[in-house]
């Protein structure tokens, strides 16, 4: 893998407030992500967690430092970074099939013929398992299968960089259990690198090749930085008992606890 794919360096974020001082969200955040990684992002509430992700997806600007990706500085949003938010945010008047087409439309009008195109709404439909409810509205169907689709529109512009703002958060137990074995699956195929901010212990270790632990705010950055070195792919059910998943979890969580009991230790 190549150093420097996506390059996060001496990243300051400051809010104005309309008082005498600014809010310092975070400060000097650095971090070098390979190409095909997934790193995920965990700390406490208000740590800076979707800061980062905002400036790297070019919805926001850092107040210093920057994020280099394949060489060239990024500054507003662009279909080489796709994300995929909590919310789903699919447009309700807009069928499954029409939603993953807007996005696809947008990015390759000029370089997909329309029957292309149409193809490839469909490949990407087919990657998630969403291929049978096309033609359906977003209201009829379930969350589970919303965020599915939502997917598959982030997946269907051909992202260099997939970010992922606690995609599974709001979904019950199961489901998301069935989606994180889906993003695996994807993942192992197609070779994204992906950026994921989450607040489950389990889910970013068993996901993640590299786990960022932010400080707490004001003025958040990378406490630590923790490899996962687990063979793919990973089988929930067998990692319950393996010993080395269950290090990198406590590592995790007493990072956490320590940061919750000594907040001014950030």
């Amino acid at each position: 893998m190549k150093n420097d794919y996506l390059l996060i360096s001496a990243v300051d974020m400051a809010f104005e407030t309309g008082g005498s001082e600014p809010f310092v969200a975070l400060k000097d955040v650095n971090l070098s992500i390979d190409k095909g990684e997934v790193i995920s992002i965990i700390g406490h509430s208000g740590c800076g967690k979707s800061t980062v992700m905002n400036i790297v997806g070019g919805l926001l600007q850092a107040t210093k430092g920057g994020v280099i990706l394949e060489g060239k500085e990024v500054n507003t949003p662009g279909p080489d970074r796709a994300i995929v938010f909590q919310n789903h945010s699919l447009l309700p008047w807009l069928t499954v099939y029409e939603n993953i087409a807007l996005a696809v439309n947008k990015v390759f009008r000029k370089s997909k013929s329309k029957a292309e195109r149409d193809q490839w709404i469909r490949h990407n439909l087919n990657l998630v398992r969403m291929d049978h409810a096309a033609d359906k509205y977003p209201n009829e169907i379930s969350g589970g299968m919303k965020q599915r689709v939502g997917i598959a529109r982030a997946l269907a512009m051909e992202p260099k960089v997939l970010l992922m703002d606690e995609p599974f958060g709001a979904l019950d137990a199961l489901t998301r259990a069935h989606l994180q074995d889906s993003l695996m699956e994807i993942q192992k195929d197609l070779g994204n690198t992906i950026i994921m901010i989450t607040h489950d212990v389990d889910e970013a270790v068993l996901l993640s090749d590299r786990i960022v632990m932010m400080t707490n705010g004001p003025a958040a950055t990378i406490g630590e930085v923790l490899k996962i070195d687990l063979e793919r792919p990973r089988l929930r059910l067998e990692l319950a008992d393996d010993p080395q998943y269950n290090h990198y979890r406590a590592e995790v969580l007493k990072f956490l606890h320590d940061r919750h009991a000594l907040p001014s230790a950030a």
